[in-house]
């Protein structure tokens, strides 16, 4: 008997293998037109490239490869496998590149030194992907967009470079979060006990977050599961990282078995995000007061990863030759993959066109 379950249980443990192998056969769908074959002229690859002595991957996708480029530098982990469920049609108006940061998804390798991972390293790295992408597609300037962590780097390269850039994009842009993290505490602790649960009341006091005392670890451990609880984190519909992002992730066809394994390891290895300690050091609206370049804020009214009041604070101080700031009100933390109609009509009627027509009113 204990042979028989054995092998039924060695024949079911092959299968799973053989079907999770079926479906990582690690190539972007292609950009397809209405009776579903793939578009002429468009564009939908993955691609290594060598950055500074790192070799990183990216995906990039258009449906002409004479659209404008945009670079999106994702947050603490890449999610572009959340647009194969979430289509954003940025494709649509732009060569969009997901990039894959040094030390994050399938740029992860053990060899990278670690003491490569500084924020100096990520704004350089950023430089030489816009200037690949420059050289590529043809074009002077290129369109930057930072989501949660990567808008700390992404102001940051924009404000060193802006020659380089058309506009600066943030989606759930950073500004103080240390701030930001005792204002989501505040929030979480006042929901819980409205809605009478204990359980994350009793975790939640055993690890408080203030300005003096910092963001203690215990509250680092429980931050997901109760930003997403309240549909306060990733998605305002997404009430589980578990189902809501691991799950697709290993289930995302662009990946390679390989590469969905490298993903998590570099998560796991890099915490809430690999420059966590200098973005919650940080005031970017002292550091950053400024930007000579068009720059864009588009923020969900129920983000409490990157609050929407500090984004607000930090772009009423921003100086710069064209500002808008968008509010989404049926998002948390991705307006694109929340309200992706919302977003383009702003990437197309403001962005691409340098104005600010759509930006909420003063």
């Amino acid at each position: 008997m204990f042979l028989y379950v054995l092998s039924a249980l060695l024949v079911c443990l092959i299968l799973l293998a053989g079907y999770f192998f079926a479906i990582s056969p690690g190539k972007p769908r292609p950009v397809v037109d209405e009776q579903g074959r793939p578009l002429a002229g468009s564009l939908s690859e993955k691609v290594y490239i060598e950055i500074n002595g790192v070799q990183q991957g990216m995906f990039i996708q258009s449906r002409d490869v004479n659209n404008p480029v945009l670079l999106y530098l994702h947050g603490g982990m890449p999610d572009y496998f959340l647009s194969e469920i979430y289509p954003t049609g940025m494709e649509e108006v732009f060569t969009v590149v997901w990039w894959e940061q040094r030390g994050a998804g399938m740029s992860y390798s053990a060899e990278t030194p670690p003491e490569t991972l500084t924020l100096e390293q990520m704004i350089a790295d950023t430089l030489a992907v816009t200037h690949y992408l420059r050289e590529r597609f043809g074009q002077e300037k290129i369109y930057l967009m930072g989501h949660s962590g990567g808008t700390f780097i992404g102001i940051q390269a924009a404000a060193r470079a802006p020659e380089l850039y058309h506009a600066y994009i943030g989606v759930a842009q950073m500004a103080n979060q240390r701030q930001s993290e005792v204002e989501a505490y505040k929030y979480m602790l006042a929901q819980f006990k409205a809605n009478g649960n204990s359980e994350m009341v009793k975790k939640l006091e055993a690890a408080p977050v203030t300005l003096e005392g910092g963001i203690p670890e215990a509250y680092l451990r429980v931050r997901d599961q109760a930003m997403h609880s309240l549909g306060v984190g990733t998605m305002r519909e997404m009430d589980s990282v578990v189902t809501g992002i691991f799950f697709p992730s290993l289930m995302s066809r662009a990946y390679t078995v390989p590469e969905k394994l490298r993903f998590w390891q570099a998560k796991a290895n890099a915490g809430v995000s690999i420059l966590w300690e200098d973005s919650i050091s940080t005031d970017l609206s002292e550091k950053v007061p400024a930007l000579d370049l068009p720059v864009y804020f588009l923020e969900g009214v129920y983000d409490y990863t990157c609050t929407y009041a500090q984004a607000k604070a930090y772009f009423d101080r921003l100086d710069a030759p064209v500002k808008g700031f968008y509010t989404f009100e049926n998002s948390a933390h991705s307006p694109m993959f929340e309200e992706p109609e919302k977003m383009l009509e702003i990437l197309r009627e403001d962005v691409l066109t340098g104005g600010n027509r759509l930006a909420d009113e003063e």
